[in-house]
């Protein structure tokens, strides 16, 4: 596959990279689902199959930052129960890869984008994140049917568009963590998860030596996103951000879809 390379992008591009790699450290930080700017945005600027495996090592490089950041609040038990089902769905999400050209891809990423932004939306207006998480409820039969599912449907979306982090994040906050317990969990998740598929995007052609040079140029910035984001997660105004999130990858899902 014909990935893009550094030497391909003019100077407004790399910046607009640049900002979306930003976001990811801080989103990995501080705010789950600022990262679906992100997705946008790589979208936007590059091929949309290639977009999905460039930003890949930038995600990974967020995640390792989270996981140093909030390591000892991860919860392992809800860990355990989600990968099965997730390897499900990175399975299926990498045998659609290998059928879509890029117009598909492109428009999948745009509805996917469209559909984790009403996700996000019914999440705020549903989730209570006032109680810690219940292994009992959660090791009900009811509590494994949802954690199957939601673990495929993140990861297919995680496979094919890096768009997990709603879905997850819909999971953890009804599951009942708390803020420090959820910014764990979900950076060991991501992190196991996101270097899985490496070498799935790696025989799809999704990753190579041209591209590692690019992700090599964006990691760069990666670092003060999560820094920004570690100092922000105290202070910021949740609900302003989760709007401006939302409001963002509406605006890029048509993009996606219309351009």
């Amino acid at each position: 596959m014909d990935t893009m390379t550094l030497w391909h992008l003019t100077g407004w591009e790399f910046a607009a990279l640049a900002f979306a790699a930003l976001l990811v450290g801080f989103s990995k930080t501080a705010v789950s689902g600022a990262n679906t700017v992100s997705l946008a945005i790589f979208a936007a600027v590059l091929p949309a199959r290639a977009s999905t495996g460039i930003l890949l090592p930038v995600l990974i490089a967020g995640d390792v930052l989270a996981v140093l950041t909030y390591r000892r609040h991860a919860h392992w038990p809800t860990l355990w129960r989600l990968f099965p089902a997730v390897g499900v769905g990175v399975a299926v999400g990498t045998l659609f890869l290998v059928w879509a050209d890029d117009a598909i891809v492109r428009t999948s990423i745009g509805v996917i984008l469209l559909l984790m932004a009403g996700v996000t939306v019914w999440r705020r207006r549903q989730a209570d994140a006032s109680d810690p998480p219940e292994d009992d409820g959660t090791a009900s039969r009811a509590g494994r049917v949802k954690a199957r599912s939601y673990g495929v449907l993140g990861g297919f979306t995680t496979m094919v568009a890096n768009a997990g982090g709603p879905v997850m994040s819909m999971y953890l906050l009804s599951a009942g963590f708390r803020k420090l317990g959820f910014l764990g969990t979900s950076a060991f998740f991501f992190l196991i998860v996101n270097v899985s598929k490496v070498p799935f995007s790696a025989g799809l052609g999704l990753i190579d030596g041209r591209s590692l040079l690019l992700d090599a140029a964006l990691v760069v910035f990666v670092v003060p996103g999560a820094f920004l984001g570690k100092w922000a997660v105290n202070r910021i105004n949740q609900l302003l951000f989760e709007r401006l999130v939302i409001a963002a990858t509406i605006v890029g899902g048509l993009q996606l879809l219309l351009v």
